[in-house]
This record gives C-alpha cells, sequence and structure tokens, in this order.
C-alpha cells in the first residue's frame, strides 16, 4: 500500500464533507467521499473508496490501485453490481467473469481503478432482473424481457461514475470497455477519455444468447465471426536472411 495514496485520499476526504455543486445529469447528482480504507485482495493490494450520492441514496465505491490523483490515461473500469453474478457465480452472464478479469489486470498495473456501481439489472434493480429472468426462459432475449416489463433495454445512468472520477481529480482515463453507452456518457458529463480497452471474455452454453444480444440489440464491441487466433500465431515472423539485429527488434 502506497503511504502517499492513503494522505492524498484522506486530504480529498477531508475536503469534500461540506462539498456542494450543481450536480450533473438531468437529475443534478451530487456525490461525496465518505470512508476510505486499505484492501488487500487475492488481485492485489488496493485502496477502496466509498461515495455517497443525493439521487438514489445508494452507496457506491472506487476500488483504487496505486496513485490515481489527478492522474492522467488512468485505466478505468465501471462495473455495475450483479448479486447473482458477482456473488453466486451464475452463468446466465458474464458479470463475475468481467469483474474479476477487470480486478487482475488493473492489480498487475501501476495504477488503474475499478468502479462497482449499485445499478442490479442494467438498473432495473434484483427483483425485476429476477422477472426478466423468468420471461428469458419463456423465450425473450433480455432487452425484449427489460420492454416488456416497462424498461428500456439499459436503465443505468453513468453520471454517478463520472462525479467519482472528477471528485478523484483525475485528468483523463483509459476505459476498459465494450459498451459504447458507457463512453458516450462519461464524455457527456465531460470524462475525457483518451482509448477504449476492450474487455472481451470467454463465453459458455448459458451466456452466448446473452452476449449476442447485446452485440446485436445494445452495440456492445463484441466480435462473434472474427477467426480463431492458434496459439502459433503468435510466434515472432522469423524468416531466411534475416540479421541478428533484425530478429532481435521483434522483440524489444
Amino acid at each position: 500500500m502506497t503511504t502517499d495514496m492513503h494522505e492524498k485520499i484522506q486530504v480529498l476526504l477531508e475536503e469534500d464533507c461540506c462539498h456542494e455543486c450543481e450536480g450533473y445529469g438531468e437529475d443534478h447528482v451530487c456525490v461525496h467521499i465518505e470512508a476510505m480504507a486499505e484492501l488487500p485482495t487475492r488481485f492485489g493490494d488496493f485502496h477502496i473508496v466509498a461515495f455517497s450520492n443525493n439521487k438514489d441514496n445508494k452507496e457506491h465505491v472506487a476500488i483504487i490501485k496505486g496513485d490515481v490523483i489527478g492522474a492522467d490515461d488512468v485505466p478505468v473500469r465501471l462495473h455495475s453490481e450483479c448479486l447473482t453474478g458477482d456473488a453466486i457465480g451464475s452463468l446466465r452472464c458474464d458479470c463475475r467473469d468481467q469483474l474479476e478479469a477487470s480486478l487482475k489486470k488493473i492489480g498487475e498495473m501501476e495504477r488503474g481503478m475499478v468502479l462497482y456501481l449499485r445499478q442490479e439489472g442494467r438498473g432495473i434493480g434484483l427483483t425485476n432482473k429476477i422477472r426478466a429472468y423468468t420471461l428469458q426462459d419463456q423465450g425473450l432475449d433480455t432487452v425484449e424481457a427489460n420492454i416488456a416489463l416497462g424498461f428500456r433495454d439499459d436503465e443505468r445512468d453513468y453520471a454517478v461514475a463520472a462525479h467519482m472520477i472528477h471528485s478523484l481529480k483525475i485528468s483523463s482515463i483509459k476505459l476498459m470497455t465494450n459498451n459504447p453507452k458507457k463512453i458516450a456518457q462519461l464524455e457527456q458529463h465531460g470524462v475525457k477519455i483518451n482509448e477504449r480497452m476492450p474487455h472481451i471474455l470467454p463465453m459458455n452454453e448459458h451466456n452466448i444468447f446473452y452476449l449476442k444480444t447485446k452485440a446485436a440489440k445494445s452495440g456492445h464491441m463484441i466480435d462473434f465471426h472474427g477467426k480463431e487466433h492458434l496459439p502459433e500465431q503468435s510466434d515472432r515472423p522469423i524468416v531466411e536472411g534475416m540479421t541478428e539485429d533484425q530478429i532481435k527488434a521483434l522483440y524489444e
């Protein structure tokens, strides 16, 4: 754990206690830093910072690796809460895989952050998500099920996430996502995104339809039609006649 980072967050915590602003988005969401602690995990050593907001009274957290305060090009993953996936290991979605993969990747980096957002079921809540599961069992896809329940395809709002990023005084980010809506909403709220980092994971027989619906109807950037990349295709292209310097350059 970095003592310097701990002290920087403590300063922000003290400064943010009286924070007031006009808020972000149509709901004028205002976020406050509430608490901070060190968080050793199986994926690495992090700090965890808790935030409150005036929209839904839900508690959101930033799981931070290294010193991100005031930094540029911070790798960031927005993860929406999924009890069935994150905690129980449901195979109907890829949420747990996404969460663990992002924590592992960022845990291996010098710095980065996962924002864990309390937006269960794409913002429709746990009970309604289970109602949507019932409709999916009857043949609807995830989008059709949400609409049948009277919701939009995706009810999530990333104004809270944008405010959290700005509260940590982060200048710009590299967003780990396949979802163009996350990019558009964060940019709409003034977050500077300098790069998209794809976050595509293996699928299983239970979530392949869910993932294909994400791509076909929600615009997620997931390629199901690309050619398989075989292990031997990772070999460096060394051909007869190359000098030692040319071969060496392939590995630099």
